[in-house]
């Protein structure tokens, strides 16, 4: 009897956890997105507010449950100094957020080679990437056409995965429910049966 009502509680109630992973360069709003995110998905999270939120230095870690998904992110740090040690964390991950700050054309080049390395890393062969065009409230910002001509030459390298560019206002909410709604179903998906093979769309 205890098996059987200990199965329909694992049913119920328990969730498949999947680990991802919020990279970009520092100040692209990686933090910001992971706060919105917990805000949108957890019903009684207060969120700190968003004008306080500092370079993250290290890892920030959240939890934001999708139906029977659990996703768990690691928000890590975007200096240079730091990038170097984001493949530490590859073997866990299931999914890939890369934020890009759509108002930083100055920096666009050393975001996309930062890019290419994720990408091109073997541990993460196959895994999903959510690219973010952040800061879209922003007059100014780059479109999503600019951003996708700036990383061109990274759609060959891409491999066998699931990948989109989304617009996103992380400081706004902007594209965070989508963006999550779409990383769920691919991390699900994937579990079952292997990626195809897709570009930036």
């Amino acid at each position: 009897m205890y098996t059987l009502l200990s199965g329909l509680y694992k049913y119920m109630f328990q969730k498949d956890e999947y680990c991802i992973l919020i990279l970009g360069l520092d100040n692209a709003g990686k933090t910001t997105f992971l706060e919105q995110s917990k805000t949108r998905f957890n019903k009684n999270y207060k969120g700190m507010s968003l004008s306080k939120i500092t370079t993250t230095v290290g890892l920030n870690i959240g939890t934001v449950d999708v139906g029977k998904a659990r996703l768990m992110f690691w928000d890590l740090g975007g200096q240079e100094e730091l990038q170097s040690l984001w493949d530490k964390y590859y073997a866990e991950c299931h999914g890939v957020i890369y934020v890009i700050d759509s108002t930083d054309e100055e920096r666009l080049a050393e975001s996309k080679q930062a890019f290419e390395k994720v990408v091109t890393s073997e541990a993460l062969c196959g895994v999903p990437v959510l690219v973010l065009a952040n800061k879209q409230d922003v007059e100014k910002c780059l479109s999503i056409p600019d951003i996708k001509t700036a990383f061109s030459d990274c759609t060959s390298k891409i491999g066998r995965r699931d990948c989109l560019t989304q617009a996103c206002s992380a400081l706004t909410g902007k594209g965070v429910r989508e963006g999550i709604e779409w990383m769920v179903k691919c991390v699900v998906r994937n579990v079952h049966r292997p990626p195809r093979q897709r570009d930036i769309t």
